[in-house]
């Protein structure tokens, strides 16, 4: 197979997020429910996944980071934390469900869309600028479009925000492990992003990195303060009620530790280099509309097209039958078809990881060209 649907989940990893998994069910409990050996051992793992977390996104202490199921989690944490009934919010206009359906829960709420044009992020902050200016409560950011890959001038909307003392969340789903995530240059309120997809982690793990303590999805066992009823008040207890999931935060920590082997400028270079491989591929067939804008360094490894007169489940369905995984539709992610102004059909995006080569995207190349 060809894997192309790294933006969904990394399937590819490195051998020792397998191992670390294994490992931790068959040695590791609770974490903080015990002294003796499996709950100490389990205890040392999150702490360990906290610290590499810490050290890889540049967050002050280990506790800042605390462990989710995914960023859909995190973002719900945050939103729930931040985002008051009637508060003005601000999106990015690429943002993803995980984003506009908790939005849409909270009642009178008035939602804004930074409008500018795809991949030109100097109009991307002239307009986001002239939205602060009219006052906002909080602002959301996507820092990559899990459709197209646009890569958003984060570090300068943080600026923005912070001169105006609003509060941001950046859902860095996409972009966690390809470019660099540094919460103390960016002083976001929050954090969030996945373990499954570029840390190369397990599904069902994820972080959210946070500036101060917020306010708790669920309630329930933490191992600390078991007299009082209420949640704790002090991070990471606050946000994580219940049973860890201690075999993902295992191969959560492997998956970090190989970024920090590999590098992630490392990895950037590659996934860059073959987007503008299947870009320059895929603009090459006739009828092939791609979206892409590699070359001028706003676009990670995510690039969406379509083909006319096919609709993109066709296509993806096509190559599937080829031995090719892509993906086809609007990738729950319908406001950033609306930005894009694809949201009538969607589109077939391609996505790569560090696993990737030059010569899979040659032999996907060749499977579009017959197609037809």
């Amino acid at each position: 197979m060809i894997y192309l649907d790294s933006a969904a989940t990394t399937l590819q990893k490195p051998p020792t997020v397998y191992r670390a998994v294994r490992s931790a069910m068959a040695t590791m409990t609770s974490p903080g429910r015990g002294t003796y050996g499996p709950a100490a051992r389990a205890s040392r793992t999150l702490l360990a996944c906290r610290e590499a977390a810490a050290a890889l996104f540049r967050v002050d202490q280990p506790e800042q980071v605390v462990l989710t199921f995914n960023a859909t989690h995190g973002l719900n944490l945050a939103i729930h934390s931040l985002v008051r009934p009637g508060a003005t919010v601000l999106l990015s206009g690429y943002e993803h469900n995980a984003v506009t359906r908790p939005l849409a829960a909270i009642p009178e709420l008035r939602l804004r869309v930074v409008r500018a044009p795809m991949f030109c992020p100097d109009l991307f902050l002239e307009a986001l600028e002239h939205q602060l200016n009219r006052g906002v409560d909080v602002v959301i950011c996507t820092h990559v479009s899990n459709v197209f890959g646009y890569a958003l001038p984060v570090e300068e909307v943080a600026n923005l925000c912070r001169q105006r003392q609003v509060p941001l969340i950046v859902d860095a789903s996409q972009s966690a492990g390809v470019l660099p995530v540094t919460m103390q240059a960016w002083g976001a309120a929050f954090v969030a992003m996945p373990g499954h997809k570029s840390l190369y982690g397990p599904q069902g793990t994820g972080l959210l990195l946070c500036r101060e303590g917020g306010e708790p999805l669920l309630r329930g066992g933490t191992g600390s303060l078991s007299r009082q009823p209420e949640m704790p008040d002090f991070l990471p207890d606050r946000l994580e009620a219940g049973t860890h999931n201690v075999p993902g935060a295992a191969g959560l920590l492997e998956g970090l530790r190989f970024l920090r082997r590999r590098g992630i400028a490392a990895i950037r270079r590659q996934e860059t280099a073959l987007v503008a491989q299947l870009a320059r591929g895929l603009d090459r067939l006739p009828g092939v509309q791609v979206y892409a804008a590699w070359e001028k360094g706003c676009q990670t490894g995510v690039l969406s097209f379509r083909v006319a007169h096919r609709d993109p489940g066709w296509v993806a369905d096509a190559l599937s039958q080829r031995g090719v995984a892509v993906r086809a539709g609007l990738h729950c992610a319908p406001l950033a078809h609306a930005t894009g102004g694809t949201e009538a059909t969607g589109t077939v995006r391609v996505s790569v990881s560090a696993f990737n080569t030059s010569g899979e995207v040659e032999r996907f190349l060749k499977h579009m060209a017959r197609l037809g």
